[in-house]
């Protein structure tokens, strides 16, 4: 650039980048920072605009959950299994039910297995509906947040009913479901399910094609299959990578293997098919879940087996996981037959999931790190437990 002062022509270099010496900045997003779903934190080294390097790092939010369990008896276990992913808790509840129940040999009630298929169902549709609100609000558009949570809520009522709670249902217990559901639940919930299913189109026409939403997730972001697999992905963000494999139908628990499950899958892995695969999953889920009720409203009997007063589990340890909403979740149960368990492990999808943020995030630009944090679908309860 040229500039005139007085008496003489001076020339003057602006610098833009180009062809200087720069220097990268290391820069900490989080752990309290709105696109980090929570207390996350990410330490970046940038070179201007772009990610050079990515580092994950978690515990600010670690309540030891899995040290509480060894201190708490069979029945107290489930408070803390429902609350490290709060958008999943039905689900997380249920795994150590079953890990329980396999290594004490409980057989469940027939009414209770589907009555818990058609509630785990319901319960993932719930957790997809948030995120479906949440990421296109975190890259600009609010209107999705609306027609999410008034689903959610239409959702929410039906849960809320059998159980008594809207966030930790605390429905299930060792041996089945705490409680009948109330006369008329289950018409109530296939109503429910119809007007979701019914009004869903609005969302899923609102944003799947969109303009803006298409250009700020497409190619952004791409989780190859091969590294979905090397970090230990599952559910949505890994079949958005081609990764088909899902528990419900690879190794099926409570009804599953009486019911057909669609598998959504894409191949892109990029932000868009993460997202595409979670909003087709709804469809899919509400179509189980009525299927589920249909079997309920057949069966007739008990919801539970009675226990002793002092639940003890025979020395031995057993692993159980499940397909919860957000992936794989596993459960090892370690017993030394006293009314507490000697060691509960906990797997979560989330934990995994997150850490393939540092493979996904170098040499993307900074705005793209909030499209591809949300496109992770992670709750930081559950990376942390």
């Amino acid at each position: 650039m040229t500039g005139m002062t007085t008496g003489a022509l001076r020339e003057v270099t602006v610098g833009t980048g180009a062809g200087l010496d720069t220097a990268d900045m290391v820069l900490n997003i989080g752990p309290q920072h709105p696109s980090t779903h929570g207390v996350l934190r990410l330490r970046l080294v940038v070179d201007g605009e772009r990610v050079v390097s990515s580092e994950p790092i978690v515990g600010y939010m670690h309540r030891g959950a899995e040290k509480l369990f060894e201190v708490r008896d069979y029945r107290q276990i489930m408070v803390l299994a429902n609350r490290h992913d709060w958008l999943s808790a039905f689900s997380s509840e249920l795994g150590v039910a079953l890990a329980v129940e396999r290594l004490m040999g409980i057989e469940v009630p027939e009414r209770a297995v589907w009555l818990r298929t058609a509630l785990a169902e319901l319960n993932r549709v719930l957790n997809h509906l948030m995120f479906l609100g949440s990421y296109p609000l975190e890259i600009g558009a609010l209107t999705p947040m609306f027609y999410a949570f008034r689903e959610r809520e239409t959702l929410q009522t039906v849960l809320e009913e059998a159980s008594g709670g809207r966030m930790h249902y605390m429905f299930n217990r060792v041996g089945g479901l705490k409680e009948e559901v109330p006369a008329g639940w289950t018409r109530r919930a296939r109503e429910a399910i119809g007007q979701v299913r019914s009004r869903l189109p609005d969302l899923d026409n609102l944003i799947r094609r969109n303009e803006i939403f298409l250009a700020r997730t497409v190619g952004v972001g791409v989780l190859t299959a091969a590294q979905a697999a090397a970090y230990g992905a599952s559910g949505p963000v890994a079949r958005a990578s081609g990764l088909d494999f899902d528990l419900r139908r690879d190794d099926p628990y409570l009804a599953y293997g009486s019911l057909s499950v669609p598998v959504v899958t894409r191949s892109t892995g990029d932000c868009h098919a993460r997202f595409e695969v979670l909003l087709d999953q709804v469809y899919v889920a509400l179509d189980l879940a009525e299927r589920c009720l249909e079997e309920v409203d057949r069966i007739s009997g008990p919801v539970n087996v009675r226990l002793p007063k002092v639940v003890k589990a025979p020395e031995g340890h057993t692993y159980a996981w499940t397909e919860n909403p957000l992936g794989v979740n596993g459960y090892y149960l370690v017993s030394r037959g006293e009314k507490t368990p000697w060691r509960l492990k906990l797997r979560t999808a989330s934990y995994a999931n997150v850490q393939a943020l540092s493979a996904l995030l170098p040499g993307c630009l900074i705005p793209d790190l909030v499209a591809i944090l949300g496109s992770m679908f992670f709750v930081v309860g559950d990376v942390d437990k």
